[in-house]
């Protein structure tokens, strides 16, 4: 993990070298009311939640059971579209950009820490007016999900967990890690250059990363804002030990974990499994951090037959 920083910290840094000037324009970030013209489409709208304004996407039947999908850092909701054109045929599928990411924008609170992130998946269910869900989280969206799980289990009918954050990693433990300036400044700048080596290392088989999401993912990390949120993320992210939350957590729980993970070692998956009462995990070869994106089909069908044998065995969570 610390070499996959240290690379895109090189890759900005070379940005930072390119010219001052250069470096200025690119941190001021994309018109906001531009990116919305072009990305958000006619299932959007934009949901003013605990004194956010959110960018809500919503498909399926109203009145399906709904499932709440939440992206992981740097990424909007866009990574869950192979998930929510087959969630759509059979439940109300809601997903949201995490505050200060894609459309979403920063936080006028700037509520970034890993337990308000997982306090206000509760405020969204509030503001949409849902009492329990299936919730389903990767990376960051991940550690939201089981958290709000842990915090509020009548809320949360099942969990399905993509390379969640869970245990220690890169010297985030009780107290978040220092960032390098070069980090921040690719944060900030999100260089072309930078993102697609980013992606690379996110994906297993990068060759299945295409030019248009690549231009996506750019996009949603420079709208006006973001940039300066994600710094703060990380400045208020810790990670400390989780074994007494997670002994806790009754929710029916599916783990799902790219074995070619560069970002998050799958020995945290198989760890989190044994540790959690109610948890199964399945993994898949070459596939890497963001298995519901390089791996839509397969991901989602055993989400999909998870939540199925929960209903016929009569174990999903409250209606």
């Amino acid at each position: 993990m610390k070499k996959i920083l240290i690379g895109l910290a090189v890759v900005a840094g070379l940005v930072v070298a390119a010219g001052g000037v250069l470096v200025w324009r690119a941190s001021a970030g994309l018109s906001p009311a531009a990116l919305e013209s072009r990305y958000a489409t006619s299932a959007d709208r934009f949901v003013e939640i605990a004194g956010a304004r959110v960018r809500v996407r919503e498909e399926g039947p109203q009145g399906a059971p709904p499932i709440l999908l939440i992206h992981g850092f740097t990424h909007s909701l866009e990574t869950w579209d192979g998930w929510a054109k087959a969630f759509s045929k059979t439940h109300r599928v809601i997903r949201y950009d995490l505050l200060g990411h894609g459309l979403t924008g920063p936080d006028p609170k700037e509520r970034y820490a890993p337990e308000e992130r997982a306090a206000f998946v509760g405020d969204v269910l509030d503001g949409l007016g849902v009492e329990h869900a299936v919730i389903v989280g990767n990376s960051l969206g991940g550690l939201a999900a089981w958290r709000f799980a842990h915090d509020h289990p009548d809320r949360a009918q099942a969990l399905i967990l993509i390379s969640p954050g869970v245990y220690s990693l890169n010297g985030v433990s009780d107290e978040p890690a220092e960032i390098p300036a070069a980090m921040k400044a690719y944060l900030m700048t999100a260089p072309e250059a930078g993102v697609a080596a980013s992606a690379k290392i996110i994906y297993g088989d990068d060759s299945k990363l295409t030019t248009e999401r690549l231009k996506t993912m750019r996009a949603m990390m420079r709208r006006r804002g973001n940039g300066e949120a994600m710094i703060k993320s990380l400045e208020e992210f810790t990670l400390p030990d989780p074994t007494a939350l997670l002994q806790d957590i009754e929710t029916p729980t599916l783990i799902l974990w790219g074995e070619a993970d560069a970002v998050i070692p799958i020995e945290q998956g198989r760890r989190m499994q044994a540790e959690m009462p109610n948890a199964a995990l399945i993994t898949y070869p070459g596939v890497g951090h963001a298995a519901q994106e390089e791996a839509p089909e397969e991901t989602v069908a055993d989400a999909i037959e998870f939540l199925e044998s929960l209903s016929a065995n009569g174990e999903e969570g409250p209606e």
